[in-house]
């Protein structure tokens, strides 16, 4: 179906074709029949390889022959490759427009129609595979054709597909600027390429741009937040997953955690802390010793000293480290909270902590209460 698909484009009328030289009515009138024998195609009628061999002798018979000649072998040439496309012969197809296209004086007979020829064997050359022709074919025809946007697009993917992507940028950036809006795909091929070439910024604009007024979906929106958080703009990645998760395209506990983890990096700690609370709370994302150090962490950050110290405390509790009790011991003796602290220390030295008697010797002598604020 995908090569049947080519040929609604390839079928050009013939009879804009005869405005090049004239030629005569025998030839006109078999050209005619020939493209009629192919329009038979609905009612399952025609034979395709015996309508391809057909033109393909007549411009047989007529190579080397004057100019009419030579302009009716390319039209017979053009109806055999329409016929092999309809029989699934779309490498012959190709070589059968190739021939046309190089037919002496051809393209000066009609350039219009040879280009035509020519963006057509390019796409069929695209669909075999055959992505070096296709692209050298291409890169002539553009050389006509500066504004045309669908065909830099076409040439984008052919140099991505020979991971070319720095030549595949270029391309995506000239149909970005002169053509019309990128379709979804467009614009999600153009961000792709432009991220292996290395525009991070370039592509997290275009996906920002496709979130913001069509919305997007789930792997789009982690996508653009990885790019703002390999650009270093971890505010920028923090917000786009939380509008994410406001539109509802990030969901679920997975990504309710990496919206945590951003807000933390994003200099937004305690909405962090807040936010792990009520998951922990409603069991959405159930308690466990990494999740209660994420929430420590976070605490400790926003610089919150009664809810850090009782998360550090619920943290050292529960994983028994030595590390976590010195840490407690530490916050505490840097607040001012002695006991808290002296109990924290001790706890430490006990499990092995190293530098726990240092920080130990440094307490204020006495069973000194709880001093708040230091």
């Amino acid at each position: 179906m995908r090569v049947w698909c080519l040929v609604a484009g390839m079928l050009l009328p013939l009879g804009s074709a005869f405005a090049a030289p004239t030629l005569s009515a025998d030839i006109i009138r078999d050209l005619k029949a020939t493209q009629g024998q192919l329009e038979q195609s609905q009612s399952g009628q025609s034979d395709y390889h015996g309508v391809a061999e057909h033109a393909h002798s007549q411009a047989r018979r007529l190579a080397g022959g004057n100019t009419s000649d030579r302009w009716a072998r390319a039209l017979y040439l053009q109806l055999s490759a329409n016929a092999l496309v309809r029989a699934g012969d779309a490498s012959g197809a190709a070589e059968r427009l190739a021939e046309a296209r190089g037919i002496r004086g051809v393209r000066r007979m009609d350039s219009a129609q040879v280009d035509h020829w020519q963006r057509q064997e390019i796409q069929l050359r695209h669909r075999l595979g055959d992505s070096q022709q296709a692209r050298e074919l291409l890169s002539d025809w553009l050389s006509r054709h500066t504004d045309s946007t669908a065909e830099r697009w076409l040439m984008a993917r052919l140099l991505a597909d020979n991971a070319q992507w720095e030549a595949a940028a270029q391309q995506v950036e000239l149909a970005l600027k002169k053509g019309p809006e990128p379709s979804e795909a467009q614009g999600a091929f153009a961000a792709s390429v432009l991220q292996r070439a290395g525009d991070q910024d370039g592509a997290l604009e275009l996906i920002s741009t496709r979130l913001s007024t069509a919305g997007g979906n789930a792997a789009e929106w982690r996508r653009a937040a990885g790019l703002a958080q390999q650009l270093g703009d971890t505010e920028r990645a923090a917000a786009i997953w939380e509008a994410g998760w406001q539109l509802g395209m990030l969901a679920g506990s997975s990504d309710l955690e990496q919206r945590i983890r951003l807000h933390l990096a994003a200099g937004t700690p305690a909405r962090a802390a807040e936010l792990l609370e009520q998951a922990q709370a409603s069991g959405e994302l159930p308690s466990n010793l990494a999740r209660q150090r994420l929430l420590a962490e976070s605490w400790l950050a926003a610089r919150d000293r009664d809810q850090a110290l009782a998360a550090w405390q619920a943290l050292a509790e529960e994983s028994q480290q030595a590390d976590d009790w010195l840490r407690l011991g530490q916050l505490a003796h840097g607040w001012g909270r002695w006991d808290q602290a002296r109990h924290a220390l001790e706890r430490a030295r006990t499990l092995g902590a190293n530098g726990a008697d240092d920080w130990l010797a440094n307490l204020p002598p006495g069973n000194l209460m709880v001093s708040g604020e230091s």
